[in-house]
């Protein structure tokens, strides 16, 4: 399998190890980094030029490296749990293991914990941050979304203020000044507003970029590349938004996956069934995502994480701190709260022509019964897998391998 892969895919893995390395080189030289998760805006760090790790991100090479079970058990040894949003609490976990076990020589203690209050547990984990010594936590409100409007991602790249409406907006641009204000008295820079407004631009340039690789891969049967490929490929440009580097790497991805429509190429040469995974990446087992082709001739054509990379991030405005806000505002309404998720996914799903969707829903992603319910509206069958993605513990006790066996062996391939 590892003769099909996307060069992007390599490349880009390749450079985050690099940049990483670089990162905690810089830290413990004493500059300070701060820590993220997701739906923070990264562009106010990226305009301070201060470096930053993402949780998520760091979440997933913890679990590729097979510590997460070890981190987590760090953390329940300390009195925490380890059994609730393990995506955000294994890095916790991961400060507390011997050095030798900690992946790429471990995530140096950062200076800032910047977070949004998705929820009261990661919340809670990200004030665990700000107890240790050096670090500070800044946390930003999560606002509800009503009304809703449908088919949000025509809306979302000019039309921000109707799409979200201009309270919502309000709010957080006001708590992004307000960081930026905190920033400024910590580092003693100067925040720089044009500079915003050119990484504003890169980063809505690499949204087109996105776009159109989502589009060619939609269209394109039988389908030419693995989701377990643009993952990588799609997800460690977003952590640099904002760079020319990421531009060129979003251009890159799109260059490979045109070579291989033009060539003809095939992932799987006896297509049948195509599916689509909603949720977070398995990224304990990236290679479960291939393991249907044989047997079923079933490939995974959809993640989520190209599909948001496309139309989720462009925000085009004058403003580039409110043009932020409007980023950032939305972003998890987006990916899990119906009807704007629901109504998404089903887009998605019947652009990309599949046969079967594998939902992994997470005990923090809300309204996930919703989503189902409107996939299987249109006659699309969803096998739904309660389960934690960074937590091998979690994945294999939801026996995920097997149940995809048999729901394209009962439902799917037997339609």
């Amino acid at each position: 399998m590892s003769d099909d892969r996307l060069t992007s895919a390599v490349e880009a893995t390749r450079f985050q190890k690099q940049w990483f390395l670089q990162t905690t080189q810089r830290a413990r030289g004493g500059e300070p980094i701060a820590f993220l998760n997701a739906d923070a805006p990264h562009e106010i760090l990226r305009a301070f030029d201060i470096p930053y790790v993402v949780t998520q991100w760091w979440s997933s090479i913890i679990a590729a490296k097979r510590q997460g079970p070890a981190a987590l058990a760090a953390l329940a040894a300390t009195g925490l749990p380890d059994f609730s949003v393990q995506y955000d609490a294994i890095p916790l976990g991961e400060q507390l293991l011997p050095e030798a076990e900690r992946p790429w020589g471990g995530l140096p203690q950062p200076r800032f914990a910047i977070a949004e209050r998705s929820g009261d547990v990661t919340q809670k984990i990200f004030e665990q941050w700000g107890q240790r010594e050096g670090t500070e936590t800044f946390l930003l409100s999560r606002t509800a979304a009503d009304p809703v409007p449908s088919d949000w991602w025509e809306l979302v790249p000019h039309r921000w203020e109707e799409a979200f409406g201009a309270e919502r907006i309000d709010l957080l641009e006001a708590e992004i000044r307000e960081l930026i204000s905190w920033l400024e008295e910590r580092t003693g820079k100067a925040f720089d507003e044009e500079r915003l407004a050119d990484i504003m631009a890169l980063g809505n340039e690499q949204a087109e970029w996105n776009r159109r690789t989502r589009d060619l891969i939609a269209a394109a049967r039988p389908t030419p590349v693995a989701v377990n490929d643009t993952m990588p490929a799609v997800m460690v440009p977003q952590w640099h938004r904002g760079t020319q580097w990421a531009v060129d790497a979003a251009k890159r991805l799109y260059e490979d996956v045109a070579e291989r429509v033009d060539a003809g190429a095939s992932l799987c040469p006896d297509e049948r069934v195509r599916l689509m995974w909603i949720g977070r990446g398995l990224w304990s087992d990236l290679d479960m995502y291939r393991r249907f082709q044989d047997e079923f001739g079933a490939v995974f054509v959809w993640s989520m994480y190209l599909g948001i990379a496309a139309d989720g991030y462009a925000r085009y405005g004058d403003d580039p701190v409110r043009a932020l806000a409007a980023r950032f505002v939305g972003i998890t309404d987006q990916l899990y709260v119906p009807p704007w998720s629901s109504q998404w996914y089903v887009k998605e799903a019947v652009s990309h022509g599949v046969d079967g969707v594998v939902h992994l829903v997470a005990d923090d992603t809300p309204g996930a019964g919703l989503i189902t319910e409107a996939l299987e509206q249109q006659g699309i069958p969803v096998l739904e897998i309660r389960a934690n993605n960074a937590d091998e513990r979690s994945s294999r006790e939801a026996r995920v391998g097997d149940r995809i066996a048999e729901f394209l062996g009962t439902r799917v391939t037997g339609r």
